[in-house]
């Protein structure tokens, strides 16, 4: 039969910091960072309500944070994720329409949403060219 790895318990604080730094080996950041996104996405979703059962979850600011970090870290990962980056994209989309629609009136837009437009100056209420010193 084969032998079974001991269970942590049984391993001694030197084995199991060996057992640990073996597996960091072997992890890579963007593994964690894809990870994260996905992470992000779910927790955005719940706080949203958009998943099943989560109405009562909603939480604008957490939604916001959530959809700030994934606009953060997505680029970073975008291009080893393939087709799959698309389908990540449409979802944060999705967090950004219910971010929209949930935040209140006059709250920080979420990364990546259309500020309103600003005044910038003399030509926009008149509709003509402005020239500066004219």
């Amino acid at each position: 039969m084969d032998e079974q790895p001991p269970l942590p318990d049984d391993l001694s604080e030197e084995e199991l910091r060996a057992a640990y730094e073996e597996q960091l080996k072997q992890v890579r950041v963007e593994d964690v960072l894809i990870q994260t996104v996905v992470s992000l996405l779910n927790l955005g979703g719940r706080k949203s309500g958009l998943a099943p059962g989560t109405e009562d979850e909603k939480d604008p600011e957490q939604l916001r944070q959530a959809i700030d970090g994934v606009r953060a870290v997505l680029p970073l990962v975008e291009s080893s994720l393939g087709p799959d980056a698309k389908q990540l994209r449409d979802v944060l989309s999705q967090l950004q329409m219910a971010y929209a629609q949930q935040a209140p009136p006059g709250s920080a837009p979420a990364a990546g949403e259309p500020d309103k437009p600003a005044d910038t100056g003399p030509a926009q209420p008149s509709g003509r060219i402005w020239v500066p010193g004219q």
